[in-house]
């Protein structure tokens, strides 16, 4: 799941040019999969438990496989956004499964070492996926890095069979109206962030669906999905104290230790996201360059998040979650505005590696951390559901993340290309007309010249000086985006503060006695 997720920014630039649509249309593929996940987890951690998680897990790993086989023969951006749904369908059930399996077939030291693991998963594929996945794709094409997805899945479900078998509880009961209520407010959430800027933020755009009394209907969508989520929370509770069981169990939420953990999460995915998508976005359709080029970029920021996810669990025995935490966002935040401060268009400068490094550090402090610290904080027994609240949490906050990202930096181009253009008195006002300033979009500067010199009649002169004006915008719409993201990891700071100050260790077993009851 992490390799495919990781392999869609490296097949950016190699999708863009093979369906020949623009960038933040391709970042839907990207978006796709984690609003399905997000919106069908919980769906998918009672089926677990009904049927059983061993063989669930079997027959959604070979539909996972079968998603691969979709990304490789998409014949159209279409069928690629199909492929990462039918994808996410299958990880909703997978993602709260590896919690549960884990708490079934380990124990002890190898049970921390396992949930350590799984934190830095993403992390592994993020390192393997940008370098194998860049490779191939300079080298051969975007479609064989899903090969490589395929070849997985179908190990994964070789190595299924060494699992401890389990069976299913067929009294379990889904929440049909819960389901309902979760899955619709995701989708909405997710829609209105995707759509910011297609719609508008908030006047409709030409290229809405349909407005309200002139207003976009993301912003509205957003605003449902909120309300949606809203009555969610109320409907479980209210099932709860009825004494009927719920799609989820707040119980695992219980406390603001676990509430601060669930946002933390939720931001630092979010960070995440948004800078995968960044990255690839300038390399490859700003510069032009290879996804090798790419891989070789963000080299510095996922082998940090790799290593330090794996070696921070060493460091809980000495220094609280809390600690840790506001550490690691500390990090984050200074490392995003560090880079909002020294980026320029050229990714391998030294100063831009260091940026990448600090904030791998903290991200891969947090990403392992606040997984652990709901695990840690909930009975065997909550497992599943545990899984299901990260797994919507972390796959909405990536949907939302590479979402926001693609809006927030196209609206500040459209807003520092317009500017620049009315006030810049080489270019003439009929050459100004002729400039489409409501679909701008970031493209190469090979590509703009191409786009300008058969559209307009402007002369070379003016042609490198749109040329100019446009470089200008796009590192300085960069810049802005940095620092937006740099004062969300300050706010982060906040939740961090309430997270829990003593040492998690392994799953607690529901059996034990606690002290005071022996």
């Amino acid at each position: 799941m992490s390799f495919n997720v990781a392999a869609l920014p490296v097949s950016l630039g190699g999708m863009v040019q093979d369906f020949g649509v623009p960038p933040t249309t391709v970042s839907t593929v990207i978006v796709t999969y984690g609003l399905v996940v997000a919106a069908l987890v919980m769906v998918g951690a009672k089926l677990g438990q009904r049927i059983g998680w061993v063989v669930i897990f079997r027959v959604v790993v070979a539909l996972f496989a079968a998603s691969a086989l979709m990304m490789i023969f998409a014949p159209t951006v279409g069928w690629a956004i199909a492929a990462q749904a039918f994808a996410g369908a299958s990880a909703a059930i997978i993602v709260p499964s590896l919690v549960a399996l884990i708490a079934e077939n380990y124990h002890g030291a190898q049970q921390a070492t396992a949930i350590g693991s799984l934190g830095s998963a993403r992390a592994l594929s993020g390192v393997s996926a940008f370098l194998i996945g860049g490779t191939l794709g300079t080298l051969v094409g975007w479609r064989p890095v899903f090969g490589i997805v395929l070849g997985l899945a179908v190990a994964v479900f070789a190595f299924s069979f060494k699992l401890r078998s389990d069976r299913g509880n067929p009294d379990v009961k889904i929440d049909v109206v819960a389901a309902a209520l979760i899955g619709a407010g995701i989708v909405s959430l997710t829609l209105g962030f995707n759509n910011l800027n297609a719609w508008g933020p908030l006047a409709a755009t030409e290229g809405a669906p349909f407005d309200v009394l002139g207003v976009s209907p993301a912003p509205l969508l957003i605003l449902i999905g909120v309300i949606l989520g809203q009555s969610f929370f109320m409907w479980t509770r209210k099932r709860t104290k009825d004494g009927k069981v719920p799609l989820v169990s707040l119980a695992v939420l219980g406390s603001s230790r676990e509430r601060a953990a669930v946002y933390a999460m939720f931001i630092v995915v979010s960070l995440e996201a948004a800078l995968n998508f960044t990255v690839p976005l300038y390399i490859q359709i700003v510069q032009g360059r290879t996804p090798f080029d790419t891989s070789l970029a963000m080299m510095p920021f996922n082998l940090t998040v790799f290593i330090t996810a794996t070696l921070v669990v060493r460091f809980y025995k000495r220094y609280s979650p809390r600690t840790i935490a506001v550490f690691s966002f500390i990090l984050t935040t200074v490392a995003l505005a560090w880079l909002a401060l020294v980026v320029t268009n050229n990714w391998e400068t030294l100063p831009t590696i260091l940026g990448l490094f600090v904030f791998g550090v903290g991200q891969g402090a947090l990403v392992t951390l606040v997984f652990n610290v709901l695990v840690t904080a909930a009975p065997k027994e909550l497992a599943g559901d545990v899984g299901s609240i990260r797994g919507t949490t972390q796959n909405l906050a990536s949907a939302v993340g590479t979402a926001l990202a693609g809006a927030l930096l196209v609206t500040i181009l459209s807003l520092n290309v317009g500017q620049a253009v009315m006030n810049n008195v080489e270019l003439p006002d009929p050459l100004k007309q002729q400039v489409n300033l409501d679909n701008v979009n970031f493209v190469s500067n090979d590509n703009l010249r191409e786009v300008l010199n058969n559209t307009t009649d402007a002369t070379e002169a003016q042609v490198e000086t749109a040329v100019a004006i446009n470089t200008d915008a796009r590192l300085r719409a960069l810049k802005t985006g940095l620092l937006i993201l740099a004062a969300v990891s300050a706010v982060a700071i906040l939740p961090a503060t309430k997270l829990p100050k003593y040492r998690p260790h392994e799953i607690p077993d529901p059996q034990e006695p606690k002290p005071g009851n022996a």
